[in-house]
């Protein structure tokens, strides 16, 4: 890993968007995830969180609806979606 750092993307109305641990390639042509990520709703509150593992999600992921309710939750395995992933409305009602 060359360079690292900390992103922070903002909403048009300047909350965070994502924020999110980053290194740049070994050709320097582009950023790689890598670490805690975070998404946020524009008001700020929680739309998604989990992990990267060298630009792939691995572990556990979670999203969140705007009312703070969890609306999905699963795992990723290299970036792909491995065993049960569960879902809710926004009520907190399991969706079949």
């Amino acid at each position: 890993m060359t360079e690292a750092g900390i992103a922070e993307i903002l909403h048009p109305n300047g909350s965070v968007r994502f924020h999110y641990a980053r290194y740049l390639s070994d050709a320097g042509d582009r950023w790689i995830r890598h670490g805690p990520f975070f998404a946020y709703h524009d008001d700020g509150t929680p739309a998604s969180r989990g992990t990267y593992d060298h630009g792939h999600e691995q572990g556990l992921w979670q999203d969140f609806h705007p009312n703070g309710q969890l609306a999905a939750e699963g795992c990723y395995d290299k970036g792909e979606k491995v065993g049960e992933w569960r879902y809710w409305l926004a009520d907190g009602t399991v969706q079949p």
